[in-house]
């Protein structure tokens, strides 16, 4: 009897998220005036969702078999990651006033998935996040009244330049190889990535250096330093990160110049810089065949890909329904590969509405970064939101074996520690831009009217 509920409530969750996504086109139409309404009317039934779809889930983790009976653990973790989600909604009420709502309610959606996910999969991988979630909430909580005490915090280039290689650098002596990379480092039971830390400060670094009026020369140093950047983390066959840097440099630089010449020539480099790459490692050469065909060796350095392939596709559009599957099945599967167990236990559907709500966010992402007067902050909104947005096309590449897998987390959804703190402050820092952005355009129209 109870299986059977879960397979009906494989059509739930496709509700919910069908439902989620229809509400965020609401929102934007509303906010437009193509659609009678308000748009806050649309958010708050997003956010009903959410809770629906959190209480669903747990009910069902929750639940032993053999009686009418609920494993208490579990509904104290369900009950205290919804009083966070909650805290997190009031205070980012509270704290970013005027900050786009939609980009808040994608965040909580992708968070609650991952926290549901977790613990299907490993309950002590769940804690572990859940503390990291609040941890990433408090940080993101420190950044307006932080920001609002630094001054003139873009003149701060050399800082974040300094602070970012030493970081970047750290996995040189502490380092532990994990997978094939040099890049974690452990600080007693603790492990931690420098390079996601560094994500945050090269952003940061771009925006401080491509705000001023650029001749060749200060664009070829920037080049060069940007450079040493993806040289130090291909130096650790961090090759997933290595990619994400470039990209975002890429963007932020044509968003800055406008140059054709500057982006092909990058794009140029780039290409010549993974040939060398190829022919140097043989942790690249591995990865490009597994992509090109993973059924070579499906017991050995293809099994990751293929368990995954077979995770997303077994059991169709509906998936197996939640705790039916066998996600556990797929190698490393809580870091590289959640998009499988997602599609496998909750639907293709609901892997698709998921990429959706990522769309959603770097949507508003892009919105914020066109709509900010200000080119330093544009330029944070565009280098943050291109980040997220090729670590998630990495990450959900990588797992369908559209491109060479790399490693990458999914953002907020993933299990890692440093990758929720930076990409809560990610958020932390766009939403802070329109809100600025949205005072100023206030204050405008207050004075154009008086």
């Amino acid at each position: 009897m109870f299986e059977l509920i879960i397979r009906l409530s494989r059509y739930l969750f496709v509700f919910y998220i069908a439902y989620f996504l229809w509400q965020g086109v609401r929102y934007i139409a509303a906010e437009r005036g193509l659609f009678e309404g308000k748009s806050y009317g649309a958010a708050a039934k997003q956010r009903i969702v959410i809770i629906s779809m959190h209480i669903t889930a747990f009910l069902i983790l929750a639940y032993e078999p053999g009686g009418l009976s609920f494993n208490p653990a579990v509904l104290i973790y369900a009950a205290g990651s919804l009083l966070l989600l909650i805290c997190m909604h009031l205070g980012a009420s509270k704290l970013y006033k005027g900050s786009c709502t939609l980009i808040w309610n994608g965040v909580y959606f992708l968070l609650d998935t991952g926290l549901i996910m977790l613990w299907r999969l490993s309950p002590s991988l769940a804690q572990r996040q859940l503390i990291w979630f609040f941890v990433g909430a408090f940080a993101m909580f420190l950044v307006p009244p932080v920001l609002k005490i630094i001054p003139k915090f873009e003149k701060l280039e050399i800082l974040y330049l300094t602070v970012g290689l030493g970081l970047l650098c750290t996995p040189f002596i502490l380092g532990v190889p994990e997978y094939g990379a040099l890049r974690s480092i452990r600080i007693g039971t603790m492990s931690l990535q420098p390079s996601e830390i560094v994500k945050f400060l090269f952003v940061f670094y771009l925006a401080s250096a491509f705000r001023k009026k650029m001749g060749i020369w200060h664009i070829i140093t920037l080049c060069g330093v940007s450079a040493l950047y993806v040289f130090i983390l291909v130096l650790q066959t961090d090759l997933g990160s290595a990619l994400i840097f470039f990209m975002t440099f890429m963007v932020v630089m044509y968003v800055s110049t406008g140059s054709n010449i500057l982006f092909l020539l990058g794009m140029g480099a780039m290409s010549a810089a993974s040939y060398l790459a190829y022919n140097i490692f043989r942790h690249v050469r591995v990865r490009v065949a597994i992509w090109q065909d993973p059924w070579v060796d499906v017991h050995g350095i293809g099994h990751q890909i293929v368990q995954s392939l077979f995770a997303i596709a077994t059991w169709g559009l509906l998936g197996s329904g939640l705790t039916l599957g066998m996600p556990n099945h797929v190698p490393v599967v809580a870091r590289d590969m959640m998009f499988a167990a997602i599609c496998e236990e909750l639907g293709s559907l609901f892997g698709i509405g998921i990429i959706g709500v990522y769309i959603m966010i770097f949507y508003r992402g892009a919105h914020i970064a066109l709509r900010c007067k200000r080119k330093y902050y544009s330029l944070l909104a565009v280098g943050f939101t291109a980040m997220m947005a090729f670590q998630t096309f990495l990450i959900l590449g990588g797992t369908i074996n559209l491109i060479p897998l790399s490693g990458v987390t999914m953002p907020f959804v993933s299990y890692g520690g440093s990758s929720v703190l930076v990409s809560s402050l990610m958020i932390g820092i766009v939403q802070w831009i329109f809100m600025y952005y949205s005072q100023t355009q206030a204050q405008g129209e207050e004075e154009e009217y008086a």
